[in-house]
């Protein structure tokens, strides 16, 4: 069978190396992507993990992820279902505090260039800040939380989300209308765009 445009553009995006001078382990892009992709997954960079794994989501933040979406993990990786494409493709490292942000290289390399072959895609998750800014351009000045409290803007085809790391427990616990509010009207979305 023939290559699509999209696969011949994963082919080109798994096989960069436009940031390995800038790391300290091989670059090892991880995307999910297939011309069918219903739902959008806008996520940060991989992590540690995910990095030796080379499976999108496959920690921790995933579980939660999924739970939120409610959804199993062979929905979750059924490319023809789902699109997988962070800001960074490549694991960036670690900080001081936690992983380093997105490489700044993936995203004016690939991003609009996938996102043009995805042409059914009916919500885009945005997850986090950095993906925030690209994908909410018009409110770069507003912080996650401000982002998240106003989630019905471009709702049902956008969903701003915080990062579902545990790291965010705090944050969760604090803002509880997120779970009793957003949640459960992100899990009938998918439901419904999944059922079709």
């Amino acid at each position: 069978m023939d290559k699509t445009t999209l696969d011949r553009l994963l082919d080109k995006v798994r096989s960069c190396t436009l940031c390995q001078a800038d790391l300290h382990h091989p670059t090892r892009p991880i995307v999910q992507a297939h011309q069918r992709a219903k739902i959008l997954i806008a996520g940060q960079a991989p992590g540690n993990k995910v990095q030796h794994s080379g499976i999108p989501f496959d920690d921790a933040s995933g579980d939660r992820l999924r739970e939120w979406m409610s959804i199993n993990k062979k929905q979750f990786y059924d490319a023809t279902k789902i699109a997988i494409l962070p800001m960074g493709f490549c694991f960036p490292g670690t900080g001081k505090s936690g992983d380093l942000p997105p490489r700044k290289e993936c995203a004016p390399q690939w991003r609009d260039l996938l996102i043009d072959q995805l042409r059914n895609i009916e919500l885009t998750l945005v997850i986090g800040q950095y993906a925030m800014e690209w994908h909410l351009r018009e409110d770069q000045k507003r912080n996650v939380t401000q982002q998240v409290l106003d989630w019905k803007k471009n709702w049902p085809h956008l969903l701003p989300l915080p990062h579902p790391s545990p790291r965010n427990n705090i944050w969760l616990k604090k803002n509880p209308w997120f779970g009793e509010e957003v949640l459960p009207q992100l899990k009938e979305q998918v439901s419904q765009i999944l059922r079709k």
